[in-house]
């Protein structure tokens, strides 16, 4: 049993259709230490890394943070003189969005599948798989619903968001971050050492 991200419950595939545009943004979950600060919070990369990490070119990440499909949270730009800073979240989307692009998938279904991920906990995400037939984008949250759709002659496409989560940290640990609060320049961060810092330093 799955639930739609409104309260309600539903059996199997979920269709992800457009959103109410004051849908609340939550970042992923931690786990069981959900009461220390997430990293995601707290670590922000600049677009050249969003787009080494995501795979996409910087024109496309110009584009769509100008069209709204997907804007930084952490830091907009304001003029020529600042720069965008992206969450590790942003940069999980941005590798989706560009992963469904490359398949042919509507931009209007792309934008749906945006606006449910930013909705998610971390937890569900991992068990996440987003498949698509080209008309509709899907959430399935079991083996047996991507079964559903497979048998239905509907899903063509999936992708495990999961996966595509670990890639994107896997990615950005080779790349440079930035503390959002003091400005410092992280090498090599991964977004889960911050968290790890600040539970030893709890200890």
């Amino acid at each position: 049993m799955s639930s739609t991200g409104d309260g309600t419950a539903a059996g199997g595939p979920i269709p992800l259709h457009g959103r109410a545009a004051d849908t609340p943004f939550r970042h992923p979950s931690t786990g069981p230490d959900d009461a220390v600060e997430d990293p995601s919070d707290l670590v922000g990369y600049r677009g050249p890394t969003a787009c080494a990490a995501a795979g996409i070119t910087y024109r496309q990440l110009d584009y769509w943070a100008r069209t709204g499909l997907v804007e930084p949270s952490v830091r907009p730009a304001y003029g020529s003189g600042t720069q965008r800073l992206y969450s590790f979240r942003d940069v999980v989307v941005l590798k989706i969005v560009k992963r469904f692009l490359d398949t042919g998938v509507s931009l209007q279904n792309i934008r749906a599948a945006v606006q449910h991920l930013r909705t998610r906990q971390r937890a569900d995400l991992a068990q996440m798989t987003l498949m698509s037939d080209g008309a509709t984008v899907y959430e399935c949250s079991s083996p047996d619903d991507v079964v559903s759709l497979l048998q239905g002659g509907q899903g063509i496409f999936g992708i495990a968001v999961g996966v595509v989560w670990r890639d994107v940290e896997d990615a950005l640990a080779q790349l440079h971050g930035e503390r959002v609060d003091t400005g410092e320049t992280l090498v090599g961060h991964n977004p889960a050492d911050e968290l790890a810092r600040r539970r030893n330093r709890a200890v």
